[in-house]
C-alpha cells in the first residue's frame, strides 16, 4: 500500500519560511517523479514544483521561482520543500505526489499517488 505522508506545514507572517516534508513507503521511491502541489479555498489544484527521481531536473511554477527550493533524500524517501518568503497568496493546501515517469510535469492529472496534505498559512 502506497502512503504519501506530508508534514511540516504551519502559520507563519508574511517574510517567513516553512519546510514541508513528504515521506513515501510502498513504492519505489528511485522509480517516482515527485511533486508538490497546492489548492487554495475557492480554487483549483496547482503544481508548485517537481524534482525527477535523481534530484537532476526541477521545475517550479513561476510564482515561487527564487523562493521555494525542492530536494528529495533517495535514502530515506522523502521529498522536501524549502519555501522563504513566504507570501499571503501561498496561503493553500501542500500535497505532495508521486507520478511514475522520469520527467518533470506539472499536470496533476500525471501523478499516481497522492498525500492527505498539510497546510500553509500566511498571515500579512
Amino acid at each position: 500500500q502506497v502512503q504519501l505522508v506530508e508534514s511540516g506545514g504551519g502559520s507563519v507572517q508574511s517574510g517567513g519560511s516553512l519546510r514541508l516534508s513528504c515521506t513515501a513507503s510502498g513504492l519505489t521511491f528511485t522509480s517516482y517523479t515527485m511533486g508538490w502541489f497546492r489548492q487554495a479555498p475557492g480554487k483549483g489544484r496547482e503544481g508548485v514544483s517537481c524534482i525527477t527521481w535523481s534530484g537532476s531536473v526541477t521545475y517550479y511554477t513561476d510564482s515561487v521561482k527564487g523562493r521555494f527550493t525542492v530536494s528529495r533524500d533517495n535514502h530515506k524517501n522523502t521529498l522536501h520543500l524549502q519555501m522563504n518568503s513566504l507570501k499571503p497568496e501561498d496561503t493553500a493546501m501542500y500535497y505532495c505526489a508521486a507520478a511514475p515517469f522520469r520527467y518533470c510535469y506539472l499536470s496533476p492529472g500525471d501523478y499516481k499517488y497522492w498525500g492527505q496534505g498539510t497546510q500553509v498559512t500566511v498571515s500579512s
